[in-house]
């Protein structure tokens, strides 16, 4: 905290009195008024270049923009499911959708249960909702903020058909022990990858474990086309009906008006295939380089009181790093709460993106709403999970910070001065309370 005196020695007689030997205090902290801890901007997102204007400027003379007369698309999903170990690519409109084609292909439907986190986007509960089935959600481990396998285990019912792992900041959950769980209950594991492009789990990429991975190439993901996704998975039978459910019930090789399934239309543009095939070949460098970064933060922040990182298990051989995630401690910062952590932070200029809230809690379950998406019994009955405590969930919402995927590919610099930002808030906490 930095004090300044103003003198009155020159005010008129009548007035000086008031104001001589008063003291202002001016605070350090960007957010009060002080200089900013972070100058130097952090790399702008998306990043792109000739590579991608070449590929928009391709498909534009090509004037085959459907991916069905195209070939950029298609080639987009050989290339993904290669860079990621993987048989099958199937690229479909967005994340969201490539769940609900994945619930679709698995006939996963009335009546039916599918365990999921309550540290989630709504999208990995939405779209279970979407086929008819209900999304029952259980908490999340403290140290990688995914979801716990002992809870999974214990939330299983005869109505229970799959599993839906998220891979949250771009840590893996537990793969070995959910796969066994699967197994030996006879469910489907899926990966919800939408975080975890390039993320490895004990060397072996993501989306290989369970029947298929989805991943998202929203704005804001380590790969984007503003908007899109992809299905990967090394099941043939899967790989059919999958393909099917996202292009109206088609089949490979089939007449073009014939339908022989459920299905809808997911299928992706050659615009963006084109662009995320451009997008992909910076995906293993980037995903390094914001691995590295990862662990010097770790490494930096280890000596600062309240501030605790995402656990990195030694299985994870690779995180792709969607965010990094710490949790703030707001005992060690004077008992200024994470709404005003985060705002000093962001004043600072390391800006938030901002923690899921617990999926039970959000309005579309507390009104009852989505019930409506279900049917019989299961429509009527009490759903404990809606009363349910998830300590580790709230924590993870309510008491963490995520430092954008952008900020990690930034150099040792940018690093540093995240580090010292955080410094400068704690030795200044008692300002914000």
């Amino acid at each position: 905290m930095r004090f300044v005196v103003v003198s009155f020695a020159f005010f008129p007689h009548t007035i000086r009195p008031f104001f001589e030997g008063i003291v202002h205090t001016m605070s350090e902290l960007a957010l009060l008024g002080g200089p900013k801890g972070k100058t130097k901007p952090f790399p702008a997102w998306p990043v792109f270049d000739d590579r991608e204007r070449k590929a928009i400027n391709d498909v534009l003379e090509s004037r085959a923009w459907w991916r069905e007369p195209g070939t950029r698309t298609e080639t987009f999903e050989r290339e993904f499911a290669a860079a990621h170990g993987a048989k099958h690519g199937i690229a479909i409109t967005n994340g969201t959708h490539a769940i609900e084609v994945v619930m679709a292909a698995l006939g996963i439907g009335m009546g039916d249960e599918v365990i999921v986190p309550d540290s989630t986007f709504v999208a990995t509960a939405s779209a279970v909702l979407f086929a008819g089935a209900m999304p029952v959600m259980v908490d999340i481990t403290r140290d990688t903020q995914c979801i716990d396998p002992a809870l999974v285990e214990a939330a299983i019912t005869p109505r229970t058909k799959a599993i839906i792992a998220v891979h949250m900041g771009g840590h893996p959950a537990d793969l070995d022990r959910l796969g066994e769980i699967a197994r030996a209950n006879n469910l489907t594991l899926v990966e919800d990858c939408a975080h975890a492009h390039g993320s490895e789990w004990r060397g072996t990429r993501v989306g290989n474990f369970g029947i298929a991975g989805t991943f998202s190439f929203q704005q804001s993901k380590l790969m984007t086309a503003g908007e899109g996704g992809v299905i990967i998975t090394n099941d043939d039978d899967f790989e059919l009906k999958a393909r099917s459910a996202h292009d109206c019930g088609r089949l490979p090789g089939e007449w073009f008006y014939a339908h022989f399934s459920y299905g809808s239309n997911y299928r992706l543009s050659e615009w963006q295939g084109a662009i995320l095939s451009a997008q992909l070949t910076r995906l293993d460098e980037q995903t390094a380089h914001r691995h590295k970064n990862a662990r010097l933060l770790d490494e930096m922040l280890a000596d600062v009181p309240g501030i605790t990182p995402q656990a990195l298990d030694d299985r994870c051989t690779r995180n792709g790093h969607y965010a990094y995630i710490f949790h703030y401690d707001k005992n060690e910062f004077a008992g200024a709460s994470t709404k005003r952590f985060i705002e000093a932070m962001t004043a600072e200029g390391v800006g938030n993106q901002a923690a899921y809230p617990p999926v039970h809690a959000l309005a579309v379950f507390q009104n009852g709403a989505y019930r409506k998406r279900l049917c019989g019994d299961q429509a009527k009955d009490e759903h404990p999970f809606l009363e349910a405590e998830y300590p580790e969930t709230a924590r993870s919402a309510w008491e963490c910070y995520w430092i954008p995927q952008t900020n990690l590919l930034g150099d040792e610099a940018d690093i540093e001065e995240i580090v010292t930002v955080i410094k400068k808030i704690q030795a200044n906490a008692g300002d914000l309370v």
